[in-house]
């Protein structure tokens, strides 16, 4: 199964102030909007997105169809076959992807520990 880019998204309290903290660690912002409350950092190959006030939790991000520059790959499994593929082993979806589009969709499940995971396709 291909997941694609990884990233970690992080619930944080003032993006500001998240910001500067991962700057010192090394990440640049590589895209979103500070004014519109999300960032997404980078340092080489690793991902976080800052998000201020969407989401109450933290969240494991892949992007079926992206490598971490969010370069469009030629060969992905789209999210409809991620999907297909977790159900025939029995893992339950929180938000299920519309089997008959096609392109951008989403799904979500949580890991056994309570985990958010969004497999979230932008191509």
């Amino acid at each position: 199964m291909k997941l694609g880019a990884f990233s970690v998204s992080l619930n944080v309290k003032d993006i500001k102030v998240s910001k500067q903290f991962y700057e010192n660690l090394g990440f640049s912002v590589f895209a979103g909007d500070v004014t519109q409350n999300y960032l997404i950092m980078k340092n080489e190959n690793s991902l976080i997105g800052l998000f201020q006030g969407m989401f109450e939790n933290n969240i494991l991000t892949f992007n079926p169809g992206w490598d971490e520059n969010a370069n469009t790959l030629k060969n992905f499994d789209d999210v409809r076959n991620i999907q297909k593929d977790l159900k025939s082993k029995g893992i339950k979806l929180e938000r299920e992807a519309d089997k008959n589009t096609s392109g951008p969709e989403n799904i979500v499940l949580f890991d056994p520990d309570g985990n958010a995971i969004l497999i979230d396709q932008h191509v």
